[in-house]
């Protein structure tokens, strides 16, 4: 069990990422609160989106201008893994076009 796990990232924008109390029990990972702040490079109309029971007990996302928050309570964790892969991937393709 990890306390507090924190990530950034820049695609299309800065985005951080804390979650607090991971659980692995079986084949997912659990958090009990996780959220995101991010900034991006784009913007686009506001809307809030409140959903419950898909795949955690409730997640709140807000959306105004370039601004993002996103909180999830008791769900499941972003898959870190995929994103350091999609990262790393990103990396290797902007050295290539930096040679050429």
């Amino acid at each position: 069990m990890k306390l507090i796990q924190f990530k950034h990232r820049e695609d299309f924008g800065h985005e951080w990422y804390v979650q607090f109390f991971n659980i692995r029990p079986i084949k997912y990972q659990w958090s009990l609160l996780q959220f995101s702040v991010s900034w991006n490079d784009f913007s686009s109309w506001p809307y809030l989106q409140i959903t419950s029971g898909s795949s955690g007990l409730l997640s709140i996302l807000l959306w105004a201008y370039k601004f993002g928050f996103d909180i999830d309570i008791l769900s499941r964790t972003w898959n870190w893994d995929y994103l350091n892969k999609v990262d790393e991937e990103d990396e290797e393709e902007k050295d290539v076009q930096q040679t050429t």
